[in-house]
């Protein structure tokens, strides 16, 4: 595989474009050899001031177009680019790629299998159009989905997968967690 051009980033639904974590993982790759470039990119809702995240279908017309423009604006193809985020941004990016918006591969940080305490509400009904590299990265003592819950329902996407385990919680804050998460993201990355 071609090393990728670049890596657009969402962040989750409580937070914006300039999330700790995103703001690690384009740093981090911006330092790597070869550097990749990363866009950071909002969502109309919170582009427009409002506090409930986009419905699928808006949130994932948002990013074939935020897609097509930065693919455009670089010179590549969509397939050239990775897509990914935090949680809600990094599941609306898994979502377009299953829907078919080319791309080479899925960075997902603290992907919400399911709302915190209910498992049987699962957000897995895509994973299996899901044909490109993807990365997970999520916490071991994420409410969003255990470690285990993770492996179990990842094994449904026909794509290479690989999951990245880190001490913390779905937000990944605290000392150094940003920075792990960043560190997952770029050597991943490299081995593409």
């Amino acid at each position: 595989m071609t090393t990728p051009a670049g890596l657009l980033l969402t962040p989750g639904a409580g937070a914006n474009r300039e999330s700790p974590a995103l703001v690690a993982v384009e740093r981090t790759l911006a330092d790597a050899d070869p550097p990749v470039p990363t866009r950071r990119a909002d969502f109309p809702y919170r582009l427009e001031g409002r506090r409930m995240p986009d419905r699928p279908p808006a949130a994932v017309a948002h990013l074939r177009a935020v897609t097509t423009a930065w693919a455009d604006e670089l010179g590549v193809p969509t397939d050239r680019l990775l897509l990914g985020g935090r949680s809600y941004g990094g599941r609306m990016c898994s979502m377009a790629v299953a829907e078919g918006l080319p791309a080479a591969g899925l960075v997902l940080l603290s992907y919400p299998l399911h709302p915190p305490g209910r498992p049987d509400k699962l957000r897995v009904e895509h994973f299996g159009g899901i044909r490109v590299p993807t990365l997970f990265v999520s916490g071991d003592k994420d409410q969003f989905g255990t470690p285990e819950e993770l492996a179990e329902h990842v094994a449904a996407i026909p794509g290479p997968v690989t999951s990245v385990t880190l001490s913390g919680a779905h937000d990944m804050r605290g000392v150094g967690r940003e920075k792990a998460v960043a560190e997952a993201v770029a050597a991943w990355v490299a081995t593409l």
